[in-house]
């Protein structure tokens, strides 16, 4: 059989673009023969902007008559630029008639928005004659499939259900000791892990506030993943999750890509994957976490729990009951209650003030003396692959290169004009932009140079057995004391 796979493809960094890739070689090895058509250029055959508007849809009906089937990913980012209802109508309907060209469609059903289906306007009927169109739909769970269905009142027996994973295959081999030195992980820890794209929805500060006081008592936290999109929300949640981790014992943030053999030997390396989501339909992690038999802790959202079935998987409602789960795992007693502090005592004010210049150690990466000694270098932060990296640049280094908006209108006429006005004016921007990017640069330059050397002034002066984690800011609040 011929078939058209439409979906966003390799090396784009998407979880939906790794989950084709998968069911592509699937079909391949079934003995079909599978073409790729992608939203940019990328490993796929072909490559159109499934963001054109109606001229995407007319474009794949032009297509589609040459295959003996369609398989398209659906997820409304891919499709939609905008939340206009007119948009978002027009789209449908150029797409419903690509559908009715093709001799056969499956639609796979990652997310969907029931609002767009409801009520009797335009967009909600478009929305629903589109999916009416496909000859088949594929969910993850009963529980998504149901909510589909009471928002698209289309046949049930057109729905079907998959498991997520089904096309799902290792990608490492290595033990669990090889993953661990590899990634400098101490043999005799309990590793938790949150691994995936970092955003808001995916909740892992849940799982580093609930982690809180378990990093002093044999366990670690390590995040690894990089933000899908160079966004300011994007990129001021990674920063706001950097200095989390920053005041948490134990807690690591590894930002960066994640390749597949690297994800799946950080899963090797783990004692237990956290998945604290806010929201979600399924889960990849889930799945990839079952192939190597590692137990989850994963919140009661979406269809997780239809997904999870009769694996290792214990759920939570709440961030009291994930912290209380962490603890378990570590074989760890008692509970957050327990954390909480003793207000008696005549050396209530000595502990407090402890607790408060531990923190700010940690939170600063070193001890900030007042006398004598030079102040200490912030923590070093780490890669995805474990390398370290100074922490003191990462949020400069975290801001997206400046780009101009692409030259490209909807509105006939609209793009060439932009273009001329860009090649008109581009003799002067194009210099700013280059200059800005220096200038960016030579600030990521300067604070790792100024970090080495406080690094290596502090090496030099400090006395021996000066420990940037130890206690010598006591020593040095009773020197200046004295004096």
């Amino acid at each position: 059989m011929r078939i058209l796979m439409v979906s966003p493809y390799p090396p784009k960094r998407d979880g939906i673009a790794t989950y084709a890739a998968q069911a592509v070689a699937h079909l391949e090895a079934e003995g079909h023969d599978v073409e790729v058509l992608s939203p940019e250029p990328s490993a796929a055959h072909y490559h159109l902007d499934f963001q054109a508007g109606p001229r995407f849809g007319a474009a794949l009906a032009r297509r589609v008559p040459a295959y003996d089937k369609i398989v398209l990913q659906w997820h409304p980012a891919f499709f939609y630029r905008s939340s206009a209802p007119l948009h978002r109508a027009a789209v449908d309907a150029a797409l419903a008639v690509a559908f009715r060209r093709a001799k056969q469609v499956e639609v796979w059903v990652h997310e969907f928005e029931y609002d767009d289906a409801q009520g009797g306007g335009v967009r909600a009927q478009a929305s629903r004659a589109l999916f009416r169109s496909a000859d088949a739909l594929y969910f993850h769970s009963e529980t998504e499939r149901d909510k589909f269905l009471a928002a698209v009142p289309i046949d049930p027996a057109s729905t079907h259900l998959a498991q997520h994973g089904a096309t799902f295959v290792k990608r490492s081999e290595v033990s669990r000791e090889e993953a661990r030195a590899s990634l400098g992980v101490e043999p005799d820890s309990t590793v938790f892990l949150c691994i995936g794209f970092i955003q808001e929805h995916k909740g892992f500060d849940r799982a580093v506030r609930a982690f809180a006081g378990m990093g002093t008592q044999g366990a670690r936290l390590d995040i690894v993943g990089s933000t899908r999109l160079d966004e300011p929300d994007f990129v001021a949640h990674l920063n706001e999750l950097d200095r989390l981790c920053a005041a948490t014992p134990g807690a690591s943030l590894h930002e960066g890509y994640v390749s597949d053999e690297l994800f799946d030997r950080w899963i090797i390396a783990s004692d237990v994957v956290v998945l604290p989501y806010r929201h979600i339909w399924s889960s990849g992690v889930l799945e990839r976490a079952a192939l190597y038999e590692r137990p989850v802790i994963a919140t009661r959202v979406g269809g997780l729990a239809e997904q999870a079935a009769d694996r290792l998987v214990t759920f939570v409602d709440d961030d009291v009951e994930l912290a209380a789960a962490m603890r378990t795992a570590a074989g760890l007693t008692g509970g957050p209650e327990e954390l909480a502090w003793d207000l008696s005592g005549e050396d209530l004010y000595e502990r407090v003030q402890s607790e408060v210049r531990a923190r700010a150690r940690k939170a600063r990466g070193g001890d900030v003396p007042f006398t004598g000694h030079a102040p200490v270098a912030p923590a070093a932060g780490s890669t995805a692959d474990g390398a370290s990296t100074g922490r003191v640049a990462l949020a400069v280094r975290r801001l997206p290169a400046f780009s101009r908006p692409p030259a490209s209108s909807l509105r006939p006429g609209v793009s060439h004009l932009k273009r001329a006005v860009r090649r008109l004016i581009s003799w002067e921007v194009d210099p700013v932009v280059h200059h800005e990017h220096l200038l960016q640069q030579a600030v990521v330059d300067s604070l790792d140079t100024l970090e080495q050397r406080l690094a290596a002034l502090e090496n030099a002066v400090a006395p021996p057995g000066a420990s940037g984690n130890g206690d010598s800011t006591h020593a040095s609040v009773d020197v200046a004391e004295r004096g």
